[in-house]
């Protein structure tokens, strides 16, 4: 006998990537930024008096929003607060879309959004990407016509890492009916050159919230915190109503507030990535590989024959190197890898290189 919902009984849930226990292991699956986070975290941790766990949080986080709000010149109402990026995201289906009404996204796209879709009961409906990796002319016209309430777009976009311009997500939001969740988990790693930057949407238009997280940039993967920015007619319902109570704790305030202040290690950190991600994808092509053209901290590339992408995953497996295959097609001749440091592509590279020998 089963007490599940009926829908949750039918789902599979979301599969996150492998988290090894050996610290020998160069693990290139998850995205994580290879550096350290900021010394500031450090000393807040070391600063911080637990005598102050006897008393709840500051239940909005108003000293990290404030600090946010400076950042991103906004007002602290345009910013909520969120336990990782992944908890703005079960807000936004919970506070802006009924059971059974449709959630919008790419295919492929973050693997996630589909299993938070199921959990709420709503239908989904993808839309393919172009041979570019970017949506077609059609992409807002085909979710109104299916009647979607939110769509979920990543951007940079994941697996690829391909980047959608920011006029192309004015023209997707101005003619969205619903709401247009814009996930920029990977914006940090983006060529300061290519000038992006999405948060005057949030004055220019009322339905469309931008989230944003520590966990890739500001090397806070383990904290789980991430906020995101919006109109504040869109912000303040999952704030007062849908959000939960004293979602964020006392020392992961501290400690997010003193990354987001520390700026300009956290620039450093980026910059080196890019570097690297340069020096990567020129090595990978001189072996065949075939890159797409990447704005984050992660290539996706197509494995070249007689090796199968299956075969390269299982092999660096067993050396100890951790990348990410999916088993799903138009990605089951590809590998996504992380940008790692100097000697952890060093070591990916001479892996790869003896196995096409």
């Amino acid at each position: 006998m089963t007490f599940e919902r009926d829908n949750i009984a039918a789902m599979d849930g979301y599969v996150s990537g492998e988290q090894p226990n050996d610290p020998n292991t160069t693990k290139l699956n998850t995205n994580e930024n290879p550096y350290p986070p900021t010394p500031a975290t450090g000393k807040a941790i070391a600063a911080f008096n637990v005598d102050r766990l006897r008393r709840y949080p500051p239940p909005d986080a108003d000293g990290f929003r404030d600090t946010a709000a400076a950042l991103h010149k906004i007002d602290r109402d345009n910013i909520i607060v969120t336990r990782g990026g992944d908890e703005l995201l079960r807000l936004m289906i919970t506070t802006f879309v009924d059971p059974g009404e449709a959630i919008g996204v790419t295919e492929p796209t973050y693997s996630l959004y589909p299993v938070l879709a199921r959990i709420q009961n709503c239908p989904i409906t993808r839309v393919p990407l172009q041979d570019d990796w970017k949506p077609p002319e059609n992409f807002a016209s085909s979710l109104n016509d299916a009647g979607v309430k939110v769509t979920f777009l990543v951007n940079p976009h994941a697996p690829s890492g391909v980047l959608l311009e920011h006029s192309q997500i004015a023209d997707i939001a101005a003619e969205l009916n619903g709401v247009l969740l814009l996930d920029e988990a990977y914006v940090d790693f983006i060529d300061p050159e290519k000038k992006y930057d999405s948060i005057p949407l949030i004055r220019d238009f009322d339905n469309i919230v931008i989230l944003r997280t520590l966990s890739k940039g500001y090397s806070l993967a383990g904290l789980r915190f991430g906020y995101g920015v919006g109109p504040e007619q869109l912000i303040l319902p999952m704030l007062r109503k849908t959000r939960d109570s004293y979602n964020i704790d006392w020392l992961s305030q501290d400690v997010a507030t003193a990354a987001l202040q520390e700026q300009a290690y956290a620039k450093d950190t980026w910059s080196k990535v890019r570097r690297e991600r340069v020096k990567l994808v020129d090595d990978l092509t001189r072996m065949g590989f075939s890159i797409v053209p990447s704005e984050t901290n992660f290539l996706l590339a197509t494995v070249p024959l007689p090796l199968t992408a299956q075969m390269l995953y299982l092999t660096l497996k067993k050396q100890g190197i951790l990348v990410r295959y999916f088993d799903d097609q138009g990605l089951d001749d590809k590998l996504r890898i992380t940008i790692g440091t100097p000697p952890q592509n060093s070591r990916l590279v001479a892996a790869i290189a003896e196995q096409l020998s």
